[in-house]
């Protein structure tokens, strides 16, 4: 299984963020699932995503994207912004219920995190996970996260946060 991320252009992240998956698939030729603009979490993303893309253009390289296996549209993950001047991305990512159990979540940090390590601007990668999440708590630690400290985020509440050195 090959999983790939596809970034979209502004016009897909407007049309997702307004949970009108048929005119994303008008303006993009990425495979597209009607998950993507129907899961509230999906659509609440794609609504900063577009905003931050308008914004600044160059964080379009970035930000999430649609994950792909096998040419599939099975999720949504990237970077939460361009590099930092500290040197850091944060990583995002969320599989479809249909797709989970197959390993998908941490084939696409694999990718995020290939991705990072050959990028020379970045040193580290932060995921921050709410405690309740066990499956990604164990994935970020599996792949070598350690956590620094704790944060509070106003949509997901507690939050631990975790970081790992790619340089």
């Amino acid at each position: 299984m090959t999983v790939t991320i596809a970034q979209l252009p502004l016009p897909a992240l407007r049309a997702l963020a307004d949970g009108d998956v048929a005119a994303a698939r008008l303006a993009t030729d990425v495979p597209l699932s009607d998950w993507l603009g129907t899961d509230d979490d999906c659509v609440s993303t794609w609504q900063r995503r577009a905003v931050q893309v308008a914004e600044d253009p160059e964080e379009a390289a970035w930000v999430t994207g649609v994950v792909l296996a096998d040419g599939v549209p099975v999720g949504q993950a990237g970077f939460h912004e361009k590099p930092t001047e500290e040197r850091t991305l944060e990583v995002g990512y969320k599989i479809d219920p249909d797709h989970r159990g197959r390993g998908l979540a941490k084939a696409t940090l694999a990718f995020l995190l290939d991705r990072a390590r050959a990028t020379p601007e970045v040193d580290r990668v932060v995921a921050s996970v709410g405690p309740w999440n066990t499956v990604s708590l164990h994935l970020v630690t599996s792949a070598g996260f350690v956590q620094v400290g704790e944060q509070i985020d106003e949509e997901d509440g507690l939050e631990h946060v975790f970081e790992l050195n790619v340089s």
